[in-house]
């Protein structure tokens, strides 16, 4: 094989070709083809849902296909998409070809296949055709309704009462084997009984039986088939380096296990035969065995399953190599054509508020409705009336002061709190606590065993009133008051936490003021309240 990573014997072809694919139906047809020319290979995708990293199991096999010198077609299947329950109006199918056009080749281009064999086509371009429509019919006139259902029933959505047009999404997809003119179909394990669907009845057409490639399913992130619906399931491939750590952490993974785990399978199928050829190294500290490179999946999958390597320095790997991934592709999507496509093609819906007419829209449950700023403590006092309560007068900046009163007696020293600045909620509604009102609270990491509290800190050099805000939702306005009844404080607190460096965040994204980032003294990936 070429140092290129190219094939060039029928042998070395077919290794790529098959390298990490579950099932090939038709494997025995291969090699007659290669001897005298490549394989045409054809890949379909539904327009619909936004593409996830998952798409990238898809390309490395694309990547696999192109290095064996294999002509491939990419088929944007736009009719497939309205008729599958119609996932995509007519009026988005346009822009989402479009989207889905420019974030395959950014893709690929962020891991260097060579695209001269590689060619686009939407489904419409061939599928209203009078050929097509009267093979449609042809088709009609054969298959059972029974064995259409059982056809679709892995990729078509089911319910209780289909439409006509969800049974002949499998027709359509065999026919378009022959109108394409390839000889193999390549797609996930789900689409095995559309396949041999195809297989039954394109010859009873006239046409030849294709050969079919399958790849293995791989599980999301919660552990189940990583999906474009389910948010948590997936990372965009649009995601920020932000919201990609914030998913890994949420991420299913556990220690030892091998059989359902996101993490692995995205290693084996994508990482390895991608961007980790020469080995996939994992990255800790000294008292925890230090670095270490598992040159092949196998060595790593072994290690995991022996729980030598830990779940989240797994996640730590994953992430950093799955940025230098979407990096590039981030990149190119930073211009304000591609912003505006990805606008258009994927527009925001706006939710109603319940039981409310005219098109109302809730408010986003967002930590930049916080009203965060740095405040100095200029004096402290116990509580008159209780034991556990200090009552701090707290500089805020610009002439203002305010009451806080704080539940830290016992927990943290007076003299601690003294003149120290801290990071203090301004904007809840002031509470009396005890007959002392409290107009804001002071920030702090905390652990309930052992019973530990430690203030956050602002930045060295900061001066009360600065302001203290989030990666990537530095512009937003905080609330004049934060209304009770609406608990935007209550759904937002349990994304607060320290990480294992001791900085504080929220899901994943950074609290920092313009000096840098806030943090505490020792509380590692605690709680902030």
């Amino acid at each position: 094989m070429a140092e290129n990573g190219t094939a060039s014997s029928p042998e070395e072809k077919l290794e790529l070709i098959k390298r990490n694919l579950q099932e090939v139906l038709g494997e025995d047809r291969i090699n007659p083809i290669l001897k005298e020319r490549d394989l045409k290979i054809y890949w379909g995708t539904a327009t619909t849902g936004r593409p996830h990293v998952a798409y990238f199991v898809a390309m490395s096999k694309v990547a696999d296909f192109l290095h064996a010198g294999c002509e491939v077609t990419i088929l944007f299947a736009d009719l497939h998409a309205y008729l599958d329950n119609m996932k995509a109006p007519w009026s988005l199918l346009q822009l989402r070809e479009k989207y889905y056009e420019a974030i395959i080749k950014a893709m690929l281009k962020s891991i260097n296949v060579p695209l001269e064999k590689l060619k686009f086509v939407k489904g419409t371009d061939f599928q209203l055709s009078k050929e097509y429509t009267l093979d449609v019919y042809r088709l009609s006139s054969l298959v059972t309704e029974h064995d259409a259902r059982k056809a679709g029933a892995e990729v078509v959505k089911q319910v209780q009462h289909p439409l006509l047009s969800g049974l002949l999404y499998p027709g359509l997809q065999a026919l378009d084997e022959e109108y394409l003119k390839v000889d193999a179909q390549f797609g996930g394990v789900d689409q095995r009984k559309i396949f041999t669907y195809a297989e039954k009845y394109l010859p009873h057409l006239g046409y030849t039986k294709r050969i079919h490639l399958m790849n293995p399913m791989v599980p999301g992130l919660t552990g189940s088939k990583m999906s474009s619906s389910e948010e948590d399931s997936k990372i965009d491939l649009l995601d920020t380096a932000a919201q990609v750590k914030k998913k890994l952490k949420m991420a299913f993974c556990e220690p030892g296990n091998i059989t359902d785990n996101g993490l692995l399978s995205f290693c084996k199928h994508v990482l390895y035969p991608i961007t980790c050829k020469e080995g996939f190294t994992v990255v800790r500290k000294e008292e925890f065995g230090g670095n270490v490179t598992y040159k092949k999946y196998q060595e790593l999958e072994d290690a995991f399953a022996k729980e030598e390597v830990h779940p989240g320095d797994l996640k730590v790997a994953v992430e950093n190599y799955l940025n230098q991934l979407l990096d590039p592709i981030r990149k190119e999507f930073d211009t304000p054509e591609l912003k505006k496509l990805t606008s258009q093609a994927y527009p925001v819906e706006k939710k109603k508020k319940s039981g409310q007419a005219g098109g109302q829209t809730e408010e986003a449950i967002v930590p930049s409705r916080l009203d965060l700023r740095v405040g100095k403590i200029t004096k402290v006092e116990k509580h008159p009336d209780a034991d556990s309560l200090y009552v701090e007068t707290v500089d805020l900046g610009n002439g203002e002061e305010r009451t806080v009163v704080s539940g830290l007696a016992g927990l943290v020293p007076m003299e601690d709190l003294q003149d120290r600045l801290g990071v203090f909620l301004c904007n809840l509604k002031p509470q009396k606590m005890r007959g002392i009102e409290s107009k804001a609270m002071l920030m702090c990491a905390s652990v309930a065993e052992p019973r530990a509290v430690e203030p956050l800190n602002p930045p060295e050099g900061s001066a009360p009133g600065e302001r203290v805000f989030f990666e990537e939702h530095e512009s937003g306005k905080p609330d004049e008051e934060l209304k009770p009844k609406k608990k935007v404080w209550e759904q937002l607190q349990p994304d607060l936490r320290t990480n294992s460096d001791c900085v504080a965040e929220w899901q994943g994204n950074i609290m920092k003021t313009k000096l840098g980032n806030v943090t505490c003294k020792s509380l590692k990936s605690s709680p902030i309240k």
